[in-house]
């Protein structure tokens, strides 16, 4: 997962800085899609999410287990909306992407 995000972030920062004009800007999008549409990529990718998502689910159990009333209440219903799985759109940058 490391590995794909740095391969990523290496095509879109030579494509973003690049100078070799639109024809290889072409290339490297045609890549790029080919490469977001294979079922292996958007496999690994879903799989990551949802691990993701399990963390958060978790880390906001343990979060609510260990501070509880304590937590102002903005935070603590960003926090119960992740523990039941769902990430509400705010202005924290959430997007229910489910």
């Amino acid at each position: 997962m490391v590995r794909l995000t740095f391969i990523t972030g290496a095509v879109v920062g030579y494509v973003l800085g690049a100078r070799a004009g639109r024809e290889r800007y072409e290339q490297i999008r045609k890549i790029a899609q080919q490469v977001a549409q294979n079922p292996a990529v958007r496999n690994t990718a879903e799989s990551a999410v949802h691990q993701g998502r399990s963390a958060a689910s978790k880390a906001a159990d343990s979060v609510t287990a260990k501070f509880g009333d304590r937590l102002p209440d903005a935070l603590a219903t960003k926090v119960r909306a992740m523990g039941n799985g769902h990430t509400p759109d705010d202005a924290w940058g959430g997007s229910s992407t489910s």
